[in-house]
């Protein structure tokens, strides 16, 4: 367990074999084993954890074809405004440097679809779907890909989505919300398909006021967006109903970290607000719903613990 709360997964050295610049911002790093045998299986959406060169782990989704048993690709963006871990990687993980890598995960598995799949993406959230593509088309799968970048030199794996023809729609925005790709008329009418969205917050949360309407088994979403303070966060308390316990939440931590610090098992996955898993029913107080998971008419009564805080000065959850 970290400081800061999380559980660390088993990491095993890799090779990077691999590392360039596909994009603007964006790495690209291939990673295989020191002793040329083959890596852990793994299916379209998983994502392994990292040890970047200065200590922080970070998740990145695989992008390669599942079926490849000798390497995993993950792509990187470079977060200016983050805390360090893209920059580390992509500043001093070289050809020949060796990494610690977990096995692949999967919170974002393709489900089967009578319709075939839908895919909307934005900038480095073409990361899981590349792999999702990939493995649709080498089955003889049905897809249709929206893919958001600001400009084309923005745009990850341009020439290999190009192969796909016109299942594949790139729009580009310049950066400006006016000039936003127009998903409505996608997404009106619920469809016999899987739907799956990764990208900026600000796009997944538009998808899913869009897809309200849809069941909500058929829509996805995949996030590795961390829960970095915010300049107006503040700290408040957590009260446990079924201990009594208080637990305090400073300004820096997650109530899931503050709660296992205080030596709680709390479950959790995606630790981002997509999954649900860590899902506690709120007694009493006014969350700050961060999350992708809940419906408006279930935040009264329900918060996730990796993501959400507090208005108001304590909380009151079912634990």
């Amino acid at each position: 367990m970290t400081a800061s709360g999380a559980f660390e997964p088993t990491l095993s050295p890799r090779r990077v074999t691999r590392a360039e610049r596909i994009a603007e911002d964006i790495h690209l790093f291939e990673l295989r084993d020191p002793a040329g045998g083959d890596l852990p299986e793994f299916t379209a959406g998983s994502h392994v954890t990292l040890r970047v060169p200065s200590g922080l782990l970070r998740k990145y989704s695989l992008c390669n074809d599942p079926a490849e048993r000798d390497r995993h690709v993950i792509a990187v963006k470079r977060e200016a405004s983050g805390r360090g871990g893209s920059e580390s990687l992509i500043r001093d993980a070289q050809v020949g440097s060796e990494v610690m890598v977990s096995a692949p995960v999967n919170n974002f598995a393709l489900a089967k679809a009578v319709g075939g799949h839908l895919f909307v993406a934005g900038g480095i959230g073409i990361s899981p779907i590349m792999a999702m593509i990939r493995q649709l088309a080498a089955a003889g799968g049905r897809f249709q890909l929206y893919y958001c970048t600001r400009s084309p030199a923005a745009t990850a794996f341009r020439d290999a989505l190009g192969a796909f023809g016109r299942q594949v729609v790139i729009h580009h925005d310049g950066g400006d919300l006016a000039c936003a790709l127009d998903l409505w008329p996608v997404l009106e009418k619920p469809q016999a398909r899987q739907l799956y969205c990764c990208g900026p917050r600000g796009l997944m949360q538009a998808v899913r006021d869009m897809t309200g309407h849809w069941s909500p088994s058929a829509v996805h979403f995949e996030s590795f967006t961390d829960a970095a303070p915010r300049p107006d966060d503040k700290p408040f308390t957590v009260r446990l109903a079924r201990s009594g316990d208080t637990v305090a939440v400073p300004a820096g931590m997650t109530i899931l970290a503050a709660l296992r610090a205080h030596g709680l098992d709390v479950p959790s996955s995606c630790e981002s607000g997509t999954c649900g898993t860590c899902r506690t029913r709120l007694i009493s107080g006014e969350a700050d719903h961060r999350d992708l998971v809940l419906a408006d008419d279930e935040r009264a009564s329900n918060i996730m613990l990796c993501v959400s805080r507090a208005h108001s000065d304590k909380l009151v959850i079912d634990r």
